[in-house]
């Protein structure tokens, strides 16, 4: 049986021109605080954006962004707060600070029930900061918003790039288009990761340097956006 509400986020998602997805192989790579930053980036440039916390795992991205005192509303569905120039949404409104412990068909459930639920209207750019690795949650994801185009984020670690060749080798067998590959937390002059990533046929976005003063200015939008980190991130922009 056809759950109805997935004809119900085909609708929500259909006067967004773009949904950026970014995505991790494993968890610590930085992907929540680069989707944060890219977000206030779009909207700083003038466009229309949505920024949508779908990790189900550690929603971060309100405390990136210093987001508090502010709750989506209802009318006929949720419509996201405007903060910091964002339509923002977060799990974090319903989970509180408790942990989330889904598994299987309540993941899927929960997604469901989030994307159907929430009223974007129109936007130039929808923000997914995406849950990390390749589970339940990813896949539903994929299957449930069509025209998503994935950004991965990934550091030197060959660790961490072992896990992007899987996420990667899943989403060219989805058919599903990848922006690029991001290298965060860079250390040194290395082109490892840039050579990999072209030996798979995938765009080398960036190389951000590793930055120890990012945690600073955590929760301080316009301190975040002066950084170095920042910078970085806003030459993907014209990639997207």
């Amino acid at each position: 049986m056809v759950d109805p509400r997935v004809s119900i986020i085909d609708e929500r998602m259909r006067d967004i021109r773009k949904v950026i997805a970014v995505s991790s192989g494993k968890g610590g790579v930085g992907k929540s605080l680069i989707a944060s930053i890219l977000g206030l980036t779009l909207a700083k440039k003038g466009y229309k954006v949505g920024l949508f916390d779908l990790d189900f795992t550690s929603p971060s991205t309100h405390i990136i962004l210093g987001i508090e005192g502010v709750q989506p509303k209802e009318d006929k569905g949720i419509i996201p707060p405007k903060v910091h120039g964002l339509e923002y949404m977060s799990i974090v409104y319903y989970s509180r600070d408790q942990a989330t412990p889904l598994r299987g068909a309540d993941v899927s459930n929960a997604l469901i029930e989030l994307l159907s639920i929430t009223k974007w209207g129109k936007l130039d750019f929808l923000v997914l900061d995406m849950p990390p690795g390749i589970g339940d949650a990813t896949l539903d994801l994929i299957r449930l918003i069509k025209k998503a185009e994935f950004l991965i984020v990934t550091t030197p670690s060959q660790l961490a790039f072992e896990t992007v060749k899987k996420l990667a080798s899943l989403l060219n067998g989805l058919r599903v288009p990848i922006v690029g590959v991001v290298e965060n937390m860079k250390m040194n002059q290395s082109e490892t990761i840039r050579q990999q990533t072209q030996k798979l046929g995938l765009t080398y976005l960036s190389g951000i340097p590793y930055d120890p003063n990012i945690e600073k200015t955590i929760g301080k939008t316009n301190r975040l956006l002066d950084t170095r980190f920042a910078k970085k991130v806003e030459q993907i922009v014209p990639s997207l």
